[in-house]
């Protein structure tokens, strides 16, 4: 082992050694926290990172792909009851080639892809239902390509093509789609669905398209208007209108002192009109012109006379002869014909109806005329037409106002006492870090500071502090190392009694040997002490 490392070893040993017990204590606990700090780290660092290998998968191909990745030995993790599979981030690609040229998912292989299959002795019959199949396919994948669909299914009910009805009906198609999570479909969404549907197949109308969701909710029936139609313009015209009547209303009485609530009225049906009207030009020249003229003249001869009373004509007198002449004329005029084809569609307005309330305190500096006139001009009122306003001045309640303001200020007074009490957390964390390191300072401090003292005999001890002394008085230096032992006296001689013979005993024996006259000084106090 190298010198330096023999070197450090044994300091750190030295060191470990001088440790009182709660150092000893502190430092393994330290140590610990440091070594499963360090491990937690690796391995946080060297967990992979995990991606969607595929999601919204059956179970059955799921089961598939988790054999096909055991096979390979990759870690996987199973997510949205098991129809997302995750896999590390290093093999998304790799897995997602094997598992397409193993034909999995087998739910997404459909498509014009069914059609690659098909056999040249296959019938009619299945050819057209591998087409429609197909079809239903496309358009499952084209759906659950929009964003937040997870998966979808798409029916399709196209009738068969005869020459022996009179009738023909209309094809209609039904639409399933599951939303991932929470969200849910907006109406744009619902309306780019059955428009994409409708516009595939031919025959099929918006009106004909139904989509369910995962919930049960129809989200556009089938035989009713496309999602967008007459209620969306119906919505959207009541906001937009009472928007802005409220922004009007809020700029002249202050916000928050008027509400609006508008009710529009529109017609969801939608019609053509086909109207042709002729009008002669004045001043035109005919097209064409023909007369034609008849003239003609008779001879003399007898009357026929009147009848008899027997029914026999009597003659009257000679008949004289005459002319006539008639003439006819044709004109062809030019004629200006119009055609006019209006289409109306659905969403047409009929009727409104306008409430408007205003707080009695705001309306005190505006005539209420005024300011109905100003509300019929800003909402389009046609009264006419049966539109109807009607404006009132009220005092308003603060009741709900109150409410809010004074969960307004509980929730702010909870927050900063939740922040108060966290800033207070991480300060008594600080200090107790703060503390513990301190107190390992100064152990450690006071562990370097520790005097190593060696056990020596009184005796010696007498004579090493008195050449210490010495020595100190020689150099001209004061030292308070070690007090000055005296030199043991002799006790003078008194009457020769028990006490004066003990005495003698033990100063004799002190200067002999001070180690057991210490021990048995002790034993005689520790009698006394017992007596």
């Amino acid at each position: 082992m190298p010198p330096v490392i023999t070197k450090f070893m044994g300091r750190a040993s030295g060191t470990l050694k001088g440790f009182s017990m709660a150092q000893r204590t502190l430092a393994v606990i330290g140590i610990a926290v440091l070594v499963l700090g360090t491990v937690a780290l690796a391995s946080w660092l060297s967990k992979p990172t995990y991606s969607p290998l595929f999601s919204g998968v059956a179970a059955a191909d799921a089961s598939a792909i988790v054999a096909q990745l055991k096979t390979d030995n990759v870690p996987y993790q199973l997510s949205n009851g098991g129809s997302t599979i995750l896999v590390p981030d290093a093999n998304v690609y790799e897995e997602r080639l094997k598992s397409a040229s193993a034909g999995l998912p087998a739910a997404t292989t459909g498509g014009y892809s069914l059609l690659d299959t098909m056999g040249v002795t296959s019938s009619e019959f299945q050819q057209n239902v591998t087409y429609k199949r197909a079809m239903e396919g496309e358009l499952a994948k084209t759906i659950m390509a929009m964003k937040g669909v997870q998966n979808a299914s798409v029916k399709l009910a196209i009738p068969e093509k005869t020459v022996f009805t009179s009738t023909k009906s209309d094809p209609t198609a039904s639409v399933f789609v599951e939303t991932g999570g929470s969200a849910a479909m907006s109406a744009g969404q619902i309306e780019a669905v059955v428009h994409l549907v409708s516009s595939a197949v031919d025959g099929l109308t918006p009106a004909n398209v139904s989509v369910v969701d995962a919930k049960g909710t129809v989200l556009s029936a089938a035989g009713s208007a496309a999602a967008g139609g007459a209620d969306k313009q119906r919505t959207e015209y009541e906001n937009r209108v009472g928007a802005a009547v409220q922004s009007m209303l809020d700029r002249v009485v202050g916000p928050g002192k008027s509400t609006v609530s508008l009710t529009a009225a529109m017609d969801e049906s939608s019609s053509q009109v086909l109207k042709e009207s002729f009008v002669a030009p004045e001043g035109a020249p005919a097209l064409n012109e023909s007369s034609e003229s008849i003239k003609s003249t008779s001879g003399t001869g007898a009357g026929a006379g009147v009848l008899g009373p027997d029914n026999i004509a009597v003659p009257n007198g000679a008949a004289t002869g005459g002319n006539s002449e008639s003439t006819n004329v044709t004109k062809n005029n030019a004629v200006d014909k119009t055609t006019a084809n209006t289409s109306i569609p659905a969403g047409t307005l009929q009727k409104q109806s306008l409430a408007v309330a205003v707080d009695t305190d705001a309306a005190k500096a505006v005539d209420a005329a005024t300011l109905t006139d100003m509300v019929v001009a800003a909402a389009g009122i046609d009264r006419a037409r049966g539109d109807v306003v009607t404006l009132k001045v009220m005092p308003f309640s603060t009741a709900t106002a109150d409410e809010a303001k004074s969960a307004l200020d509980a929730a702010k007074a909870d927050a900063n006492a939740a922040a108060t009490a966290k800033t207070w957390q991480t300060i008594l964390y600080a200090a107790l870090a703060v503390l513990l390191l301190l107190l390992i300072l100064v152990l450690y401090a006071r562990k370097n500071r520790r005097q190593v003292r060696e056990l020596v005999d009184l005796g010696e001890r007498t004579e090493t502090a008195n050449q210490l002394n010495a020595l100190s008085m020689v150099n001209g230096l004061e030292t308070t190392a070690l007090p000055r032992i005296p030199e043991p006296v002799a006790l003078p001689a008194v009457e020769n009694t028990d006490t004066d013979t003990k005495r003698a005993s033990i100063n004799a024996l002190a200067l002999a040997d001070p180690g057991k006259a210490a021990v048995l000084m002790r034993t005689l106090m520790d009698d006394g002490r017992q007596a």
